[in-house]
């Protein structure tokens, strides 16, 4: 943790300076309270990751003011008469832990700092549960914040608009059905129907009769570069003439059809190889979208996996487990061939295991699928982690990159060093 936000309130005057000098020297942010009655407006202006109020003060004493919070920051008690019974009846009130004076500083540290890295994780939790309270429609579809996600949903707004074709290009995984049925719900066709099929299971006789039951709505075909070869002309008439000749009849049938089509293919070499017709790919990218692999979006990571467990609890009808930080250096530093479905598929055996009381992300993640994939080391973890916070920190400045470092809380010659060690690109930040 590299900043922490501290609250302290002890009645005796050198104790305070006392406790801000050693939470100041320790790169914190402190504010003191000689009386725990003026804590709760404290709390609202100063926002504290922790309190550390002692026990016996006057007007309301530490067990009191423990008792009075409510959805307020862990508080750690610290007195001078703390004794068994006193530590007990703190625990069970709710109290984070309790020490003794005279403390030894470097444990009152190692305390504060775990209770404070929980709050700010709780909090966190909560901000990404309230931005998927708010999201709705194509955002609760395709989740995430990054320039990516954002720029992605806004072009299928905007084609959603039209009536042209769609090519969607992706790697499995990625959710080219979801953006396919997004660009359906939020048109003008979202009342007719949805039909999805496999172009690659496709044969003439069923193309007629789909086109003319999905009339009006939304036609999408999945795998288009295994469409095979004598669909293809039947295909290319559907979309450049939205007409069909059906089995025996003597004159075509006019439809209304919006065609989006999908592949996790390169387009061009399946035309080369004379696998798909190069005059059917111009009919079928009317508008192509392209969806970014996971591992290409790692901040999008957490709102995911918040989203993921809501799901999977629901279903399963239990309690949400909470993320830790081993969890989400673990789904960060994972290279997540499977995507945004594979990461589904973890988070659901998460919630699964937690409800047997085995809530380690990284035993989902050895299950996957029966196979023991290699979980990220520590080395692996920690970069992972670094990446995402420095680029966060230059994006934040604006590129200042004195600025990012004292948000880092790191010198600048330290932060050219870990740039160039983590391969960043800065200008690809900004």
């Amino acid at each position: 943790m590299s900043t922490a936000r501290v609250l302290i309130i002890d009645d005796d005057r050198m104790m305070r300076n006392s406790l801000i000098d050693l939470i100041e020297a320790a790169g914190w942010t402190a504010k003191a309270l000689a009386r725990a009655t003026d804590a709760a407006r404290w709390i609202t202006q100063f926002q504290p990751d922790v309190i550390l109020s002692d026990v016996r003060m006057p007007d309301m004493t530490g067990l009191e003011l423990l008792r009075s919070l409510q959805a307020a920051p862990p508080v750690v008690l610290i007195s001078a008469h703390g004794d068994i019974p006193t530590a007990v009846e703190a625990m069970n009130d709710g109290a984070y832990s309790f020490v003794e004076k005279p403390y030894d500083p470097k444990r009152l540290l190692l305390i504060l700092s775990h209770a404070a890295k929980q709050h700010q994780m709780q909090e966190s939790n909560q901000r990404l549960k309230a931005r998927l309270q708010q999201l709705s429609g194509v955002d609760r579809v395709l989740i995430g914040q990054t320039p990516t996600m954002v720029s992605l949903r806004e072009k299928i707004a905007m084609i959603a608009q039209t009536r042209a074709s769609v090519l969607v290009r992706g790697d499995t995984g990625t959710g080219k059905d979801l953006v396919a049925r997004a660009l359906h719900d939020i048109s003008d066709r979202c009342d007719a129907p949805f039909v999805a099929i496999n172009a690659a299971q496709l044969n003439a006789a069923q193309l007629p009769l789909i086109a003319q039951n999905a009339s009006g709505g939304t036609l999408f075909l999945d795998e288009i570069c295994a469409c095979p070869a004598d669909i293809q002309p039947i295909l290319l008439r559907l979309i450049e003439a939205q007409e069909i000749l059906p089995d025996g009849a003597g004159a075509p049938v006019k439809v209304d059809l919006q065609i989006i089509s999908a592949t996790n293919e390169d387009t061009a070499l399946a035309v080369t190889q004379g696998r798909l017709r190069q005059d059917l790919l111009f009919r079928l990218e009317g508008f192509g979208l392209s969806l970014p692999p996971l591992k290409a979006r790692l901040d999008d990571i957490p709102l995911l996996a918040h989203h993921f467990i809501t799901r999977a609890a629901s279903v399963h009808g239990t309690k949400q487990p909470e993320l830790t930080d081993a969890d989400l250096a673990a789904l960060i530093a994972h290279s997540w061939p499977g995507n945004v479905r594979e990461l589904r598929n973890v988070v659901e055996r998460f919630v699964i295991l937690a409800q047997h009381g085995q809530g380690e992300m990284s035993d989902a993640m050895l299950m996957a699928d029966g196979a023991a994939p290699r979980l990220p080391g520590l080395r692996e973890a920690v970069a992972a982690f670094e990446r995402q916070m420095i680029g966060k920190a230059i994006q934040a400045n604006e590129g200042r990159m004195d600025a990012a470092a004292d948000d880092l809380g790191i010198g600048r010659r330290t932060l050219n060093e870990k740039i160039v060690k983590l391969g960043l690109d800065k200008d690809a930040l900004l």
